[in-house]
Protein backbone atom coordinates (compact mmCIF):
# COMPACT_ATOMS: atom_id res chain seq x y z
CA UNK A 1 0.00 0.00 0.00
CA UNK A 2 2.94 1.97 1.06
CA UNK A 3 4.24 1.62 -2.44
CA UNK A 4 0.91 2.68 -3.86
CA UNK A 5 0.66 6.00 -2.19
CA UNK A 6 4.41 6.46 -3.16
CA UNK A 7 2.62 6.29 -6.78
CA UNK A 8 -0.38 8.37 -6.08
CA UNK A 9 2.12 11.62 -5.16
CA UNK A 10 3.66 11.31 -7.93
CA UNK A 11 1.28 11.35 -10.31
CA UNK A 12 -0.63 14.49 -8.52
CA UNK A 13 2.56 16.14 -8.12
CA UNK A 14 1.98 18.05 -5.39
CA UNK A 15 -1.68 19.22 -6.61
CA UNK A 16 -4.60 18.68 -3.61
CA UNK A 17 -6.73 15.82 -4.52
CA UNK A 18 -9.82 14.25 -2.97
CA UNK A 19 -10.84 10.56 -2.32
CA UNK A 20 -14.23 9.15 -3.08
CA UNK A 21 -14.03 5.80 -1.95
CA UNK A 22 -12.65 4.35 0.74
CA UNK A 23 -12.89 0.12 1.18
CA UNK A 24 -12.24 -1.54 4.44
CA UNK A 25 -9.07 -3.79 4.54
CA UNK A 26 -10.08 -6.71 5.38
CA UNK A 27 -14.37 -6.75 4.31
CA UNK A 28 -16.20 -5.45 1.22
CA UNK A 29 -17.62 -2.60 3.06
CA UNK A 30 -16.98 0.69 1.42
CA UNK A 31 -18.10 4.13 1.98
CA UNK A 32 -18.26 6.36 -0.78
CA UNK A 33 -18.02 10.53 -0.54
CA UNK A 34 -15.84 13.28 -1.09
CA UNK A 35 -12.70 12.74 1.81
CA UNK A 36 -10.10 15.13 2.19
CA UNK A 37 -6.58 14.10 2.87
CA UNK A 38 -5.32 15.20 6.31
CA UNK A 39 -1.69 17.28 5.63
CA UNK A 40 0.50 15.09 6.19
CA UNK A 41 -0.80 12.70 2.94
CA UNK A 42 -0.53 15.80 1.33
CA UNK A 43 3.32 15.90 1.38
CA UNK A 44 5.52 14.27 -1.37
CA UNK A 45 6.31 11.14 -0.26
CA UNK A 46 10.09 11.56 0.56
CA UNK A 47 8.82 14.29 2.99
CA UNK A 48 6.19 11.87 4.42
CA UNK A 49 9.67 9.83 5.11
CA UNK A 50 11.64 12.28 6.52
CA UNK A 51 8.61 13.64 8.94
CA UNK A 52 8.17 9.94 10.37
CA UNK A 53 12.20 9.59 10.71
CA UNK A 54 12.01 13.23 12.89
CA UNK A 55 9.43 11.83 14.86
CA UNK A 56 11.22 8.30 15.59
CA UNK A 57 14.06 10.28 16.22
CA UNK A 58 12.04 12.33 19.04
CA UNK A 59 12.96 15.89 17.37
CA UNK A 60 16.35 14.88 17.36
CA UNK A 61 18.50 16.82 14.89
CA UNK A 62 22.06 15.56 15.59
CA UNK A 63 20.05 11.81 14.76
CA UNK A 64 18.56 13.41 11.36
CA UNK A 65 22.19 14.37 10.86
CA UNK A 66 23.84 10.83 11.22
CA UNK A 67 20.29 8.87 9.77
CA UNK A 68 20.34 10.90 6.20
CA UNK A 69 24.14 11.95 5.81
CA UNK A 70 23.05 15.42 5.91
CA UNK A 71 24.18 18.56 7.61
CA UNK A 72 22.47 20.80 10.43
CA UNK A 73 21.27 23.54 8.09
CA UNK A 74 20.07 21.47 5.58
CA UNK A 75 17.80 19.27 8.03
CA UNK A 76 16.55 23.23 9.93
CA UNK A 77 15.69 24.31 6.35
CA UNK A 78 14.18 20.98 4.98
CA UNK A 79 12.14 20.83 8.31
CA UNK A 80 11.25 24.76 7.42
CA UNK A 81 10.22 24.12 4.22
CA UNK A 82 8.08 20.91 5.11
CA UNK A 83 6.48 23.32 8.20
CA UNK A 84 5.79 25.89 5.42
CA UNK A 85 3.21 23.04 3.30
CA UNK A 86 1.27 22.48 6.86
CA UNK A 87 -1.29 24.66 8.11
CA UNK A 88 -1.56 24.55 12.19
CA UNK A 89 -4.31 25.35 13.96
CA UNK A 90 -3.84 27.85 16.26
CA UNK A 91 -4.75 27.48 20.23
CA UNK A 92 -6.04 30.17 21.83
CA UNK A 93 -7.02 30.40 25.55
CA UNK A 94 -10.58 31.21 26.44
CA UNK A 95 -11.58 32.43 29.48
CA UNK A 96 -15.08 30.70 30.56
CA UNK A 97 -16.94 33.97 30.68
CA UNK A 98 -15.82 34.49 27.17
CA UNK A 99 -16.79 30.75 26.19
CA UNK A 100 -20.26 31.79 27.71
CA UNK A 101 -21.15 34.54 25.66
CA UNK A 102 -19.47 32.64 22.96
CA UNK A 103 -22.42 30.12 23.58
CA UNK A 104 -25.05 32.78 23.77
CA UNK A 105 -24.24 34.72 20.43
CA UNK A 106 -24.27 31.21 18.59
CA UNK A 107 -27.61 30.57 20.01
CA UNK A 108 -26.41 27.26 22.24
CA UNK A 109 -27.70 28.68 24.99
CA UNK A 110 -30.11 31.23 26.77
CA UNK A 111 -29.78 34.54 27.93
CA UNK A 112 -31.19 33.21 31.45
CA UNK A 113 -28.27 30.34 31.13
CA UNK A 114 -25.37 32.73 30.59
CA UNK A 115 -26.59 35.02 33.03
CA UNK A 116 -26.85 31.75 35.61
CA UNK A 117 -23.53 30.98 34.92
CA UNK A 118 -21.74 33.92 34.67
CA UNK A 119 -22.93 34.68 37.90
CA UNK A 120 -20.94 31.98 39.65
Amino acid sequence: MAHDWHKLTKITQGKPITVERVRMADSDIAIEGSFTLPPLANLSAEDQVFVMAFVRCHGSIKEMEEMFGISYPTVKNRINRIARQLEFVEIVDVSPAEEVIGELERGEISAEEAIRRLSK
